[in-house]
């Protein structure tokens, strides 16, 4: 008798139990309209603001785009600059990928950790450790200046294409060490064995049996690599100068200086077109890198280092990493500190002082760490944010497949749904921040809207608008792969919806909220082109700051940005460290 009753609940308790069902029901159903609105309010509403301006005096926009050869050469090198900066990240990265896949060596996770955090680094700051590193004030120029006597500063690629192409493959190297390697790293090494064993050299080897084999990852992230480039906004506008523009530069230059704001809403209109596109072959060749071939666990795959050649090839990659990835972190870090030019030399924390100081003595402009501060909260704000918006959809997304899973008949509606709802929450990913600030300015500007496009709570959002697809692409994959049998469990038990949420799925997915919290909150301290925008002048966050300081003349103002740019740095780079403790290590993750 007291084992029936301690196992199987009351009748008053089930019929608790029951109400609290169908209270948790109506508020889940009622929850998952949550996400739909916000996007559908913060995302398509403004873009289709933008469509309207595109064709305010019909078709004269696109029209203007086509007769001007101007906007025509602005396309063409945003595509040809993104193909060479892909084509020069895969030749780099592709070698050290498969180093990373085949071996174990010493000091593999830390390299692994160092090549990832440029990824997550703000633009700002991949500009800014180049301009230290390679600038005409920078700490290579200054100490060839110092040795060599020189006048001029011997190393002149500021403003050059190839200061660009540099900076991209910088912050564009992990994608293919990450995405290709990991799945590389799991491939069943018996075919290339086999095909060993019939005679087939290593050329041949690589060429039919591996690259086959690898492809959809390898394009995968060559898609990632060249919608990033071909969106490009921070690295162009503060290192190629005035000479080079992107169609998202462009798109900032016709809004904020020219005014234009139909030129811009034309521009738009057609990079959405492309990078909507670029996404959709992405999201369909990741899709296909995901079904399972052959994989093995990577202990059983990857050896040591035996042999000179082995030695020899991860010993070039390495150091090709470091001095790549390593070097311009390095120099921002030491530039910040250091006095440089020909007649001065030695540390200095001015520059660091300095941060407290309104120099400009504007009421517009605010002292720098007033600007970290902005930065700080809004980046908790875009972690809740994002939070509650990418979990819900991600919940909403996992509850949809596993509908259309279950049912034999009517699968095919159920599905219908899924693949709109995860087209949805995937779109923002392919819009550029600067269309996405553009339509927010556009379309918040209505008498209606005005207080909210005045109001400094349209930062956070934008940023939860960018920082979104990532949360709902953590959370997913997780959702998806917990067991349904846990949960009915609990519930015969006689717990109720919430009890089993926060005792079975909470646990479970926890790692996973708290990927999700450190990576919006990193995407907000570093979001740029958005923020640009619709920022007013008095809630600055660090990278406008950075921006306007990079763009002043004098060594305090260079100063004070390369300060700044190495606390976002190290902030950035300690949110990514707890990310990598926390995250899960599953089968071909990026």
């Amino acid at each position: 008798m007291d084992v029936r009753q301690n196992t199987y609940p009351s009748s008053a308790t089930g019929r608790a139990a029951r109400v609290q069902s169908v209270a948790f029901l109506i508020i889940r159903r009622s929850g998952f309209l949550i996400p739909i609105a916000f996007l559908a309010f913060f995302f398509l509403y403004p873009l289709a603001v933008v469509f309207q301006f595109s064709f305010a005096e019909g078709a004269q926009g696109i029209l203007a785009l086509l007769r001007e050869g101007y906007y025509l050469r602005v396309f063409w090198f945003t595509v040809w600059q993104a193909l060479l900066s892909t084509v020069l990240t895969l030749a780099l990265a592709l070698p050290a990928a498969y180093v990373f896949a085949r071996y174990e060596f010493p000091g593999k996770a830390l390299l692994r950790a160092i090549s990832t955090a440029p990824f997550v680094m703000p633009t700002v700051v991949v500009a800014a450790a180049f301009s230290a590193l390679l600038g005409p004030r920078g700490l290579l120029n200054s100490w060839l200046q110092n040795v060599f006597s020189l006048d001029q500063p011997p190393i002149q690629i500021q403003n050059t294409l190839a200061i660009i192409l540099l900076a991209h493959v910088f912050y564009n190297y992990t994608i293919v060490l990450r995405l290709v390697g990991g799945f590389w790293s799991n491939l069943d090494t018996r075919l290339e064995q086999a095909a060993a064993v019939l005679g087939a050299n290593r050329w041949r080897v690589l060429v039919e049996i591996t690259l086959p084999l690898i492809f959809p990852a390898l394009g995968a992230a060559a898609l990632l690599i060249f919608i990033f480039t071909f969106t490009s906004f921070g690295v162009i506008i503060i290192l190629g100068g005035p000479r080079f523009a992107t169609v998202e530069v462009e798109i900032y230059r016709q809004t904020a200086q020219l005014l234009q704001l139909d030129i811009a809403a034309a521009l738009s209109l057609v990079q959405l077109g492309c990078t909507l596109l670029f996404t959709l072959f992405y999201t369909r060749l990741a899709a296909r890198s995901a079904v399972p071939l052959d994989l093995r666990p990577r202990h059983g795959i990857q050896r040591r280092l035996l042999t000179w050649r082995a030695r020899t090839l991860a010993a070039v990659n390495i150091l090709v990493l470091l001095l790549l990835l390593g070097a311009p972190l390095l120099a921002l870090a030491l530039r910040s500190v250091t006095v440089a030019g020909r007649d001065a030399s030695g540390y200095t924390l001015e520059y660091y002082a300095a941060l407290t100081e309104n120099r400009t003595g504007s009421i517009f402009y605010v002292p720098p760490l007033t600007a970290l501060t902005n930065s700080l909260i809004f980046a908790g704000l875009t972690a809740l944010l994002a939070l509650l918006i990418g979990g819900l959809a991600a919940y909403l997304l996992a509850e949809q497949e596993t509908r259309s899973q279950r049912r034999q008949t009517g699968s095919r509606p159920a599905s219908l749904v899924a693949s709109l709802l995860d087209t949805l929450f995937t779109l923002p990913l392919g819009t550029s921040p600067v269309t996405l600030g553009l339509g927010l300015l556009l379309g918040f500007s209505v008498p209606l809207l005005a207080g909210l496009r005045a109001s400094p709570l349209l930062i956070p959002v934008a940023h939860t608008l960018v920082a979104l697809p990532f949360v709902v692409r953590v959370l997913l994959p997780v959702l998806r792969g917990l067991d349904p049998r846990l949960r009915e469990a609990a519930a015969v038990l006689g717990a109720a919806p919430g009890r089993v949420w926060c005792e079975v799925d909470l646990p479970l997915i926890f790692p996973a909220l708290l990927t999700g919290v450190v990576f919006a909150f990193t995407v907000s301290l570093g979001e740029f082109g958005a923020t640009l925008i619709i920022a007013r002048p008095e809630y600055p966050t660090l990278p406008i700051v950075i921006y306007r300081l990079l763009g002043q003349p004098g060594a305090i103002n260079y100063g004070q940005a390369l300060a700044l740019s190495t606390i976002l740095m190290l902030t950035t780079a300690v949110s990514f460290l707890l990310l990598e403790k926390v995250r899960y290590r599953d089968i071909g993750e990026f």
